[in-house]
């Protein structure tokens, strides 16, 4: 494990922030100049705390106006299904992310899609590659609160 110091939270706060800064606009925002900033950013990218930058975009903007949230049992839990599952949810992009859980349900998926019919599309074809005993589907009525920050 990396240790950061106040400076490296300062930087990563403004990288979740918004990536697209300049290194002299986090520099200045971090009280340090451009070429120790891009030495942390290029140490820290190294040690995997940085996985990758990306650009948000806005779901409904694009025509992306349900979000549902899939609740999922199975009674299958071989090595042979778990595969075939992670596969069928890597192959579908509606799948923004998906969790194997402690507890009565067994994984949960966000799931963003068009409209109510592009989400019976997806499930049908879910249902479709692997078995699974039971899905609850619950439409998200309202995003609240949303984010990717970590609470550096």
């Amino acid at each position: 494990m990396v240790r950061l110091d106040e400076t490296d939270r300062k930087i990563l706060l403004e990288l979740q922030s918004d990536a697209s800064q300049s290194l002299e606009e986090i520099a200045k925002k971090a009280n340090s100049s451009k070429t120790p900033v891009w030495n942390r950013i290029r140490k820290m990218r190294d040690a995997g705390i940085i996985k990758q930058s990306t650009t948000l975009l806005d779901a409904e903007a694009l025509g992306f106006e349900a979000c549902f949230f899939v609740l999922i049992r199975t009674s299958e839990h071989e090595a042979s299904w778990q595969a075939a599952f992670l596969q069928a949810l890597n192959d579908r992009p509606e799948v923004q992310e998906a969790h194997r859980l402690a507890g009565d349900i067994d994984y949960i998926l966000k799931v963003r899609v068009k409209n109510a019919r592009a989400y019976d599309n997806f499930y049908q074809a879910l249902i479709s590659e692997v078995k699974v005993h039971n899905v609850t589907a619950l439409l998200s009525m309202e995003e609240i609160k949303s984010t990717t920050q970590l609470p550096l």
